[in-house]
């Protein structure tokens, strides 16, 4: 059983990946590795500053990591699991298909 702590900071991961720009970020990191804001901003459509802002909530939760290059600096994501969650749900939402297709929802995977 998960204790309190626990509970709290899976709840804050789980709100920091509860907006669409934040999820749409998570994706992006996930599929192509570390990215600079500039690359986000192009792909996502929002300017600059909304793009930060949403980046801060991810790193705040541990979802993304940074690192500074020069002018630049990187996001990459750092819970991996948070892009296979996402890719998963996005099978089951019935958009692709209906019902479970994901294998370890399937297989009743509970991760216990």
């Amino acid at each position: 059983m998960l204790d309190k702590p626990t509970v709290e900071e899976l709840s804050a991961v789980f709100k920091a990946l509860g907006h669409p720009t934040r999820l749409k970020i998570v994706e992006i990191l996930g599929s192509t590795g570390p990215v600079c804001v500039c690359e986000l901003v192009g792909q996502i459509g929002c300017d600059q500053t909304t793009i930060s802002k949403h980046l801060a909530v991810l790193k705040s939760t541990g979802v993304v990591t940074s690192r500074k290059e020069g002018l630049n600096v990187y996001y990459e994501l750092r819970l991996g699991c948070a892009y296979d969650f996402i890719k998963c749900l996005e099978r089951y939402s019935g958009r692709n298909s209906p019902g479970l297709t994901c294998e370890s929802c399937r297989q009743g995977s509970s991760g216990s």
